[in-house]
């Protein structure tokens, strides 16, 4: 029988990995990390889940695979659905909800739903640094945020009253959100609010962001022994890689106010104007309020973090040391998938890796 490539426990899926097309970059950003949980699971691991306490501080936990996926991971009713719709939060949402990384269905039903950010480990910024102190970069999709709000409004029960009640009246006040000067001085009370719906919604967090990390010997490409692990952020620990600290703010005034509009503070604007818009008419237009929302910046992220703020959050032995070996990475790639693979060809990474260009006797 001929051997099929395939990925380790990804048996029902909306890709087919025996195709070489699977196997592209974008495609295999998503898939290998659905796998590495898998195989997690399969050696009685769990994620490393950021979660947050009642006032905003970072909470380390651990998830299960199976709770993280709301389904047996390994089981022969789930099925893997990449680049898709999660059709419970489309109700929350005007027009169609955007596509997510992985949709997890049992059976016929979706029951989860994750962005999926394969990051390296470490990212140059910390590089240099000793181990324990290696921080990897996260680039987080607009999408994404209304797959944020979606998660609050949820653990909310879909309640408008509820929301209302937590979010009072912050932004009600502001004339054109489209305009920064107008919304400038209300960021804190948007913060505010924000933060009361932590306080309120900390008991019902839920997993919205997969970061699988992949670990090398420094700046070099080569891939350290410990390698691959599996990071997971709630919508509530989410926040803290783009909410400001009320050390960031200044007074203007009698207004507490941040000095302007960067990419994380724009992220944290339109998390509330999603969520103020759902709590006052029943549904928002996500795709809308990052359009007109844009405060001339491109919206083709929402925000990224580099390591020097990643990793004070992230810290724990298995960002240190992940647990996964590359010697398993066998185990995960399968049937001889690795030979599908077509990897970026870069120039500044060849002529890195060739450090013979620059031997005088080289011709």
């Amino acid at each position: 029988m001929a051997v099929v490539p395939g990925l380790f426990g990804i048996t029902h899926s909306n890709r087919d990995f025996s195709l070489k097309d699977t196997w592209g970059k974008n495609q295999f950003n998503s898939s290998f990390p659905a796998a590495l949980a898998c195989y997690l699971y399969s050696k009685e691991l769990k994620a490393v889940y950021y979660k947050t306490d009642s006032s905003m501080q970072t909470v380390i936990e651990h998830i299960g695979i199976e709770d993280l996926y709301k389904a047996d991971p390994l089981g022969d009713d789930t099925y893997f659905a990449f680049e898709t719709q999660f059709t419970p939060f489309q109700k929350y949402v005007l027009g169609s909800i955007p596509r997510n990384d992985l949709v997890i269905m049992n059976g016929t039903q979706s029951v989860s739903s994750l962005e999926i950010k394969l990051t390296a480990l470490p990212d140059n910024p910390t590089c240099d640094f000793s181990e324990d102190a290696y921080g990897s970069e996260i680039v987080i999709r607009p999408d994404t945020i209304i797959y944020l709000a979606c998660a609050f409004i949820y653990a909310c029960n879909d309640d408008r009253n509820v929301l209302q009640s937590i979010l009072q009246d912050a932004g009600n006040a502001v004339i054109d959100w489209t305009s920064a000067s107008c919304v400038l001085p209300h960021l804190y009370d948007i913060y505010q609010a924000i933060k009361r719906l932590v306080s309120i919604s900390a008991s019902f967090q839920s997993p919205v962001v997969m970061e699988p990390v992949w670990k090398t010997r420094g700046k070099s490409p080569q891939l350290a022994n410990d390698c691959l692990d599996v990071f997971v952020w709630s919508n509530c620990g989410l926040l803290n890689l783009f909410m400001p600290s009320e050390q960031d703010f200044i007074s203007v005034g009698t207004v507490k106010t941040l000095d302007k509009i960067s990419r994380h503070t724009r992220t944290m604007i339109w998390l509330f104007k999603m969520l103020k818009d759902y709590a006052d008419t029943g549904h928002f237009n996500g795709s809308k309020i990052i359009d007109e929302l844009s405060y001339n910046t491109k919206n083709d992220k929402a925000f990224s973090s580099n390591g020097l703020r990643t990793h004070p959050i992230m810290a724990c032995p298995e960002l240190t040391h992940p647990r996964i070996t590359k010697g398993e990475i066998k185990n995960i790639i399968l049937g001889g998938g690795q030979n599908l693979l077509s990897p970026e060809r870069r120039f500044d990474a060849i002529i890195y890796n060739s450090p013979d260009l620059f031997k005088e006797d080289f011709l």
